[in-house]
């Protein structure tokens, strides 16, 4: 059986003024459908699942597009009903679909835990998926060229071989583009060591405008930070050292305590915002998406900071990993006192 390509339409059109082209966030890699527990408890003793889907890239997607910039995710899915719910999902959301239909191979699969009310684990089923057999002529000629950002992760290049040379060679046309290159690193430990890929991630953060990690992230691309004592400022030592490997823009995400970045050599810092959080898988992927919206539309760096921790926030707040991501005009949710709207 052949790949059939799906895709929704040329980059290009006008922006609101009528003379340039709109901001477009490209980003590629494998969404998966997702399994989840409904109550807490065993998953082995579970009578109900909920189906949905995820995948990091194309939660950026979704949450750069509810936040009013345009989005395009490419990937790869089975010619099955569980691709079938991966690109509809997606498509709904408002994000233009480049998917290659891939008649050889399933859709990968997620099965999340939620053993207690306040923790979960995530088990990963995508050995052999269509999603690991990503090809760079996968990714339309002239799509990421027209982009005003590239989003690329750690997750792909760690899934195939042919995965990995789709995001060097993206980001290669990036580049020659004068695109903006993101780079969320992303580590999976169950997908490859340490050693594999900070050799991998070291390269592409080379090779890129913008880089996000978490705290444990950073530390496994340029070691431990020396001011132990002081977490703040030891985050943003490998802030600093991230940017020392080439990126003008180096952002660590340190969860509940909130961001700090170094953006062309200077520093901005950022708390958390206090919550009860709910369910914190998606809160890295909405912060990136945050970030890089502010960024397609030429937003300052602070601009940028404010709205990536209070998108983050916001995802930890209802179940799923998009789910939660705000609209623009809910951003200012986190502030308003009194519970109910009228």
């Amino acid at each position: 059986m052949t790949d059939a390509i799906r895709a929704s339409g040329p980059l290009g059109g006008p922006g609101h003024d009528g003379a340039r082209p709109a901001p477009v966030v490209v980003t590629l890699g494998e969404s998966m459908g997702l399994l989840s527990s409904v109550t807490p408890g065993p998953l082995a003793h579970a009578s109900t699942l909920q189906l949905g889907m995820g995948g990091s890239e194309s939660n950026v997607a979704i949450g750069v597009s509810r936040l009013g910039v345009r989005a395009v995710w490419c990937g790869r899915v089975g010619d099955d009903a569980v691709g079938r719910l991966v690109e509809r999902e997606i498509r709904a959301e408002g994000v233009d679909v480049r998917v290659v239909v891939d008649g050889g191979a399933p859709t990968g699969l997620m099965l999340k835990e939620r053993r207690t009310s306040t923790s979960q684990s995530v088990s990963y089923y995508r050995t052999g998926s269509a999603g690991s057999r990503l090809r760079a002529d996968d990714v339309d000629a002239g799509l990421v060229e027209a982009a005003t950002v590239l989003h690329v992760t750690g997750i792909t290049p760690a899934l195939s071989e042919s995965a990995a040379d789709t995001v060097r060679s993206v980001v290669d046309r990036a580049r020659g583009a004068g695109v903006v290159v993101s780079f969320d690193v992303n580590y999976r430990s169950a997908l490859w060591s340490a050693a594999e890929a900070s050799r991998a991630c070291r390269d592409l953060v080379a090779r890129c405008d913008v880089v996000f990690a978490g705290e444990d992230e950073a530390v496994m691309l340029v070691g431990p930070a020396d001011e132990a004592g002081d977490e703040e400022a030891a985050a943003v030592e490998l802030a600093r050292r991230l940017a020392a490997l080439g990126p003008s823009q180096a952002v660590v995400k340190r969860g509940a305590a909130g961001a700090v970045a170094v953006v062309d050599g200077a520093v901005l810092r950022r708390a958390g915002i206090p919550l009860v959080a709910h369910d914190t898988v998606g809160a890295g992927d909405a912060f990136v998406a945050g970030w890089l919206a502010e960024t397609a539309l030429g937003r300052d760096p602070e601009r940028r900071m404010t709205t990536a921790v209070a998108a983050g926030a916001f995802a930890c707040l209802a179940a799923g990993d998009w789910e939660g991501l705000p609209r623009r005009a809910e951003l200012a949710l986190l502030e308003e006192r009194d519970p109910v709207r009228r």
